[in-house]
């Protein structure tokens, strides 16, 4: 397999990036400090929605998908259409109260609730996500896919000049000029996604080819799964779905403990994604952009998963040695996040190659100028100018530019780092499992417990930060007692519950919050009656309630599908 691009292939890829630059920059807004981290507020759904879809579905994502794909695990799925369950969620209970307060940051929310002890460490953690998790990572991806490319060009060339690029509109132009790019990013990486499906299913015989290659496969007794289980999301091994309590990627039991905790970090609590819908021009835009995303996520399975259990049947018996500079591969089971770059390079003729090869990278740009603002966002009304509270607008706004350059630097440090934890997709998994338990538990004791207070948050999140610490020790120099050998969703559970307590414990043996801290900030029943006297007048297809029955519906029937 010829991993040389065409003069035609370059053309395109350099159209696009120089292109994205270009308009990235004229979107630019940053004549006040809410202009430049907030796009002024005024983002309309659609905006919102497939803004929240590009900086959700990095090439990060897409490698992590097709990867675990190839090994015949469609579980991994289910983090993908769990979405909806959360962004329905978020829409009815959080959302109203974020965009009623009027903050720029979930830690400032934070403050409002409990305290500024909560602020800061919520803040510095999610930085320190965002570098560890978010940019780094598409970084890493960039050195998979540029590396087949460019096989001589050292790692860290690639990760300066993705990172260089996604930073030439980021810090001159902040949110505006994040979204506005994601937009066209993700439309990229939806029609290479589509494509890059069609070609496969051609190669395999369709829908009905790869089904039927499954089976015969099985049949020879070459795989150990039929084509029922091999494309079921709640199966890892051959048998009914409950028997299967121990899939490293998502056992069932994951579907009602970690999973749920993962999501509702991700799409209700980090800033890396709030921070589109803080930006909305109203509540309904806000909620409808959210709906939207997780309507974008359904088709996932079909143009991002399913792909890699095709690259399985075409691959199943080719040696990939010549697919890494890090080391030998016998084959893709090996290096499996070598998945999606390997289909893009055989199935792809000259131009459309070029075209999904920059849609790899624009979701890679996308996920990194994401974070880079949304971390310059946090480090400087967060920090910056709580310790400088007379700061001018545009010094908040110079602020934010110097931090996210310095972001650049720190996310292209580590990056390289990742190379050597093994399967992308599980490091990001492991890394958010020991983040989200202490927020998740304060988020929402914050919202629906009145008698949750500042010191019940501080504590619990101080034990959740110890609790990983003892976690990652252990696994690190390999105790070999079960506490650290429990599957990391099972974990995240266990340290949400805990967390649970401690919050719970420390706020009743100490004093209840004051007033201040309570009003407008908890919720109860009798908003649901003020809220529907407010939606009374908007027609059903406005009516956010009606769209997410609609929504979960859809949802039903695509996961009852892959069942």
């Amino acid at each position: 397999m010829d991993t040389n691009l065409s003069v035609i292939d370059f053309a395109v890829i350099a159209f696009y990036f120089i292109g994205i630059i270009v308009y990235g920059i004229t979107q630019s807004k940053r004549a006040t400090s809410e202009e430049y981290f907030l796009g002024g507020r005024s983002l309309t759904w659609p905006v919102v929605g497939i803004s929240l879809f590009a900086a959700n579905i990095s090439s990060s994502t897409l490698i992590g998908l097709a990867g675990s794909a190839y090994l015949l695990d469609m579980t991994v799925y289910n983090y993908e259409w769990y979405a909806v369950l959360v962004l329905v969620f978020f829409a009815i209970f959080f959302l109203p109260f974020y965009l009623k307060s009027g903050v720029y940051t979930m830690p400032e929310f934070m403050e409002r609730r409990y305290d500024v002890r909560s602020r800061y460490y919520f803040s510095f953690i999610t930085v320190v996500g965002n570098v560890l998790i978010d940019t780094a990572a598409s970084l890493y991806v960039g050195t998979i896919v540029l590396g087949l490319i460019f096989p001589t060009l050292p790692p860290w060339v690639v990760i300066v000049l993705l990172a260089a690029s996604a930073a030439a509109y980021t810090i001159p132009g902040g949110l505006n000029s994040v979204v506005k790019t994601e937009v066209i990013q993700a439309i990229v990486l939806i029609f290479g996604s589509v494509i890059l499906t069609y070609f496969g299913l051609k190669e395999v015989g369709g829908w009905s080819g790869m089904v039927n290659q499954l089976n015969d496969l099985h049949a020879a007794g070459v795989i150990d799964k039929n084509a029922s289980e091999a494309l079921s999301i709640v199966r890892d091994n051959p048998g009914d779905w409950w028997r299967q309590y121990d899939s490293p990627i998502v056992p069932w039991w994951g579907l009602i403990t970690g999973v749920p905790l993962l999501g509702f970090y991700f799409w209700a609590n980090n800033q890396f994604m709030v921070q589109r819908v803080l930006s909305s021009k109203s509540l309904n835009h806000g909620r409808w952009g959210a709906l939207f995303a997780g309507l974008l996520k359904l088709p996932v399975i079909l143009i991002m998963v399913i792909p890699g259990t095709i690259a399985f049947l075409i691959f199943r018996d080719t040696e990939v040695a010549y697919l890494t500079t890090s080391g030998p591969c016998k084959n893709l089971a090996d290096c499996t996040d070598f998945t999606y770059p390997s289909l893009l390079f055989r199935l792809l003729p000259t131009g459309l190659l070029g075209l999904v090869v920059a849609g790899l990278l624009a979701a890679m740009m996308s996920s990194i100028s994401a974070t880079f603002n949304s971390a310059s966002t946090l480090i400087t009304m967060d920090f910056v100018n709580k310790f400088r509270p007379n700061m001018t607008s545009q010094q908040l706004v110079r602020s934010g530019q110097i931090a996210t350059l310095a972001l650049v630097i720190l996310a292209s440090l580590w990056a390289p780092m990742i190379g050597r934890y093994g399967d992308l997709f599980r490091y990001l998994q492991d890394v958010l499992g020991y983040i989200a338990p202490p927020i998740v538990s304060a988020f929402l004791l914050g919202l629906f417990w009145k008698r949750g207070n500042s010191n019940g948050s501080f504590y619990s999140l101080m034990f959740g930060i110890l609790m990983a610490v003892i976690w990652v020790a252990g696994i690190l120099n390999e105790v070999d007692h079960w506490f650290f050998q429990l599957h990391f969703l099972l974990r995240t559970t266990v340290l949400f519950f805990l967390c649970l307590l401690v919050h719970i414990a420390v706020s009743l043996a100490t004093a209840p919050p004051p007033a201040d801290k309570l009003k407008g900030m908890i919720w109860s029943p009798a908003l649901i009656k003020e809220e529907t006297e407010e939606l009374a007048h908007l027609p059903w297809y406005q009516n956010y309630r009606y769209l997410s029955v609609i929504l979960l519906v859809i949802t039903m029937f695509v996961v009852g599908y892959f069942w």
